[in-house]
């Protein structure tokens, strides 16, 4: 294997961009294979700066990368034992044309024959110019990088016969011969794992975790009722999904319970499909401070201006985050990925989203259905949730065998969920909802640690952002009933 390298330069007014190129060519069979590795860097134009010299630095650092991984690689098998090496399906292979490839031919053949790897002055005697260096970076990235690169390595030259091929008039030889070399392109992973024997102590470390600080584990709601079974919304591995029929105060519900996450001091993070900042900012101050939704929204003076401002000052002196973000804030193409950079860059603590049938998903095939596509989607937020340590939590539209009957009680059953029986699968918490007049009633049918079938009610004053908690509706006298419904009418607080 033969390497080279070129600098190209871009001058600007203020600052010049060199790259150093470096070309990796190789003889594979009767063809000739050329891999290009490229890395730029903006120097400012400033006295004293010498391009050449950055240059030569930056051209360093393009072929030090990987040969470094290589170098300490081999650095730690010498200094603890042959396992790296053979736990990790890590052959000659691997070295091959590379600076070190002698160095791991003479390791691994000792071991073959005895038993052992040599010890430092046996490898030294033998490699003098060897440098045994200290890397700070983890078993782990060294051995990804190299399997990473090896790969690139044997995918380059299929990828550029593929395009000769169909280039030559010919897709279905190119479609063939593409099958058969994916056979050989399976990548080497590292298969990880946890001994739950040699980890127990962990675990019961954990425990006592939990009962000293609940607040590291969990976050309260904003409905207490519902906490008491099931434990307040888990700070990791959950996925809480709201459903119901149109109309049924979802979005509500869901904007309570990020509210009440960001209430507890911390950053949140509220996807709106459907609407736009304002309309999520209003009721978020009719949850938090009782202003009236109505008058907010449709500009009506009898809220108290100067108590509003007031609120309004002090809500920016509060130091964490409530992110509103809509589908044209992700290009109008919302995924399980741009969401993952969305947490990221707001270092978010939980996420509301107002719809799942707004994300698209990455996984999906040509000829996918919407069920497969919902099976997908689900699965990933719960990756997301479980990578990131941090709830979602979504809002899932029910299927018209969901409807009940105006003078009927209860919420949808499981099934009823559209679209997806993945969806359920996914979730570790599902709440059915159904409001009916001014009540609503919240019924937990799905629940991965703890009791299911449970139901709450509440009496809902939708304009305030009011929920008082009952035993039900109807255990009031009809007149009290009947007031309610009036004073409701009158303020306008249908479900909007």
């Amino acid at each position: 294997m033969k390497m080279n390298n070129d600098t190209n330069y871009t001058s600007k007014a203020i600052t010049t961009q060199i790259r150093a190129t470096s070309r990796a060519s190789a003889k594979i069979g009767d063809d000739f294979y050329t891999l290009e590795f490229s890395e730029e860097r903006t120097i400012p134009d400033v006295e004293g700066v010498n391009l050449e010299e950055e240059r030569r630095l930056l051209w360093d650092d393009v072929n030090y990368s990987v040969d470094i991984q290589l170098q300490d690689t081999i650095r730690a098998v010498l200094e603890r034992d042959y396992s790296l090496i053979e736990d990790n399906n890590l052959t000659n292979e691997y070295f091959e044309g590379t600076a070190y490839e002698d160095e791991f031919k003479f390791i691994k053949e000792h071991h073959d024959k005895y038993g052992n790897v040599p010890d430092k002055v046996t490898f030294l005697n033998k490699f003098k110019d060897f440098e045994i260096i200290d890397v700070v970076e983890s078993d782990k990235y060294l051995l990804d990088t190299i399997r990473e690169e090896h790969l690139f390595k044997k995918l380059a030259p299929v990828v550029q016969k593929v395009a000769d091929i169909a280039n030559a008039g010919d897709a279905n030889a190119a479609s063939e011969y593409m099958t058969q070399a994916i056979k050989d392109l399976t990548p080497n992973y590292n298969i990880g794992g946890v001994d739950l024997i040699a980890n127990a102590e962990q675990r019961l470390a954990n425990y006592k975790e939990r009962i000293n600080n609940q607040g590291d584990w969990y976050f309260a709601s904003g409905f207490p009722e519902l906490d008491v079974v099931m434990h307040g919304i888990q700070r990791s591995e959950e996925f809480v999904v709201l459903f119901a029929r149109t109309n049924q105060g979802k979005s509500w519900v869901l904007e309570k319970m990020i509210t009440n996450i960001w209430r507890q001091g911390f950053n949140v993070g509220y996807v709106s499909p459907e609407m736009g900042a304002d309309s999520v900012g209003y009721r978020f101050d009719t949850i938090y401070k009782g202003f009236s939704n109505s008058s907010l929204m449709w500009g009506k003076d009898d809220i108290d201006t100067v108590a509003y401002e007031q609120y309004i000052a002090e809500l920016k002196q509060l130091g964490n985050k409530f992110v509103v973000s809509t589908p044209a804030d992700f290009g109008n193409n919302m995924t399980v990925g741009k969401l993952k950079n969305f947490i990221k860059q707001n270092k978010l603590d939980a996420l509301a989203i107002d719809g799942i049938t707004y994300i698209s998903d990455e996984r999906g095939r040509r000829n996918d259905n919407k069920t497969t596509s919902l099976t997908n989607i689900s699965e990933d937020l719960m990756s997301l949730s479980v990578e990131l340590h941090i709830p979602i939590l979504v809002v899932v539209q029910a299927n018209r065998s969901g409807v009940v009957e105006a003078d009927s009680d209860g919420t949808p059953e499981l099934e009823s969920i559209r679209d997806s029986d993945g969806i359920s699968h996914n979730a570790t918490k599902v709440i059915s909802l159904r409001q009916k007049d001014d009540t609503l009633e919240m019924r937990i049918v799905k629940q991965r640690n703890g009791k299911m079938g449970v139901s709450f009610k509440y009496l809902w004053n939708i304009n305030i952002g009011e929920f008082i908690y009952t035993e039900g509706a109807e255990s009031l006298p009809k007149e009290q009933q009947a007031e309610r419904r009036e004073r409701k009418r009158a303020s306008g607080t249908d479900v909007f």
